[in-house]
């Protein structure tokens, strides 16, 4: 080899990287991904702070008077803060005198979780059905979930009323809990069906080969698995029922002992204007109820949820 190929090849070789820059680099590569983060945690912030500010000012104007409330210049804080909207919304006075708060916490209550209890049983057994079943017209009825739910519920109203008039079933709390429970259910199989999917088979054939029977297999193996599956589409249904204004007013008329509360927050509303501070305060008893719900189902909440998308 001559001495101008051995210059050529020496030309051609990389040139080596130092310390420093290779420092210089990965400090550049830690600053980028710091700031990425800080960026996303800001955005994230700034998305929390938009989302909790309505319920912070419903808390906050729940607790102050009148003259603060319609203050051209209103203060984040009540200045001057009281409970005598609570106690309004606690007398019902304000309302015309059609019952305490307690009377309508405990229909709300009653109706959501009856609707919970009823329609998390009837979507276990459909979604392990759909799941684990074989059958004709299987992805037809699937797609039927869906449709129907799709279909507004307002758009129900007039059929509903007369089919539950004719069976007796209005001015009841049990006609509420049988629509409530009707309207979850599409939503509620699915998720749930993609909860059973996860479940191996194999464990359910080992049950069966030990001598276990099915309803057993149902309760002690299958039943614990999903059981993050039923906590995380309780809330849907919880949250269906307790909110629903419109099926609880048709249905319960002039049935003032049923109400439940969204129906009594509107006796708030009168012809000379609204009453912003009771309603403020009803509001926030309102929000008690649900917040504990999710506070005792949260542990399991998050792990239904990555529970389901494993499998569709």
């Amino acid at each position: 080899m001559t001495s101008a190929d051995v210059r050529t090849s020496a030309g051609t070789a990389p040139a080596a990287v130092s310390p420093r820059s290779r420092n210089k680099a990965a400090t550049r590569a830690r600053s980028a991904k710091r700031a990425k983060a800080v960026g996303l945690n800001g955005f994230g912030l700034l998305i929390a702070l938009a989302t909790l500010f309505p319920i912070f000012w419903m808390i906050s104007t729940a607790f102050k008077p009148s003259q603060e409330i319609y203050s051209l210049n209103p203060d984040l804080l009540p200045a001057h803060p009281m409970l005598g909207n609570f106690r309004q919304v606690i007398s019902g006075n304000v309302t015309g005198g059609i019952g305490p708060v307690w009377l309508f916490f405990r229909n709300s209550l009653a109706v959501a979780l009856a609707t919970v209890l009823i329609s998390s049983l009837l979507a276990l057994l459909a979604a392990v059905a759909v799941a684990r079943f074989r059958f004709r017209l299987r992805s037809t009825f699937l797609i039927l979930l869906l449709i129907v739910q799709m279909i507004p519920g307002q758009a129900l109203i007039i059929a509903l009323f007369l089919d539950f008039k004719a069976l007796n079933l209005l001015d009841t709390l049990t006609g509420l809990i049988i629509v409530y429970s009707a309207q979850a259910l599409p939503v509620t199989i699915w998720m749930l069906r993609n909860f059973v999917a996860t479940v191996p088979k194999d464990l359910e054939e080992a049950a069966a080969i030990d001598g276990a029977s099915a309803p057993k297999i149902f309760w002690r193996i299958l039943f614990p698995l999903v059981a993050p599956g039923l906590v995380a589409t309780s809330i849907f249904a919880f949250i269906t029922a307790y909110n629903e204004y419109i099926v609880a007013l048709t249905f319960l008329g002039q049935t003032h002992s049923d109400y439940t509360l969204p129906i009594y927050l509107t006796y708030f509303f009168g012809e000379h204007g609204a009453e912003w501070g009771p309603i403020m305060a009803a509001s926030t008893m309102y929000t008690i109820p649900a917040m504990i719900f999710f506070l005792l189902v949260r542990r399991r909440l998050v792990g239904g949820l990555v529970a389901g998308a494993l499998k569709a």
